[in-house]
């Protein structure tokens, strides 16, 4: 019987690193987009030559700002259904 409940306590604390793996995760991901996606946004200002370098800079950094408006709704969001399906997502 032991055993049974060391077992589920056993399950129950890796579940609970379950939320903070994927939020990591997620920010991984939208970091390396935004990295290439501002990369790619500066290539293309130096490759048409049009846009001054200060523009092209200007833009990235609006794209950046957006990009992490966006990351902090989305763990504002994913915070808020974990709450509501009923894990508790509170740091020790």
């Amino acid at each position: 019987m032991a055993a049974r409940e060391k077992a589920r306590y056993w399950h129950i604390e890796i579940m609970e690193w379950v939320p903070a793996v994927f939020i990591a995760f997620k920010v991984g991901v939208l970091s390396i987009g935004m990295f290439y996606a501002v990369k790619w946004h500066y290539d293309q200002g130096q490759k048409n030559g049009t846009e001054k370098r200060r523009a092209v800079l200007r833009a990235s950094l609006k794209l950046a700002a957006f990009f992490v408006v966006l990351v902090v709704v989305l763990l504002l969001v994913t915070f808020s259904v974990g709450t509501r399906l009923g894990l508790d997502l509170n740091f020790p």
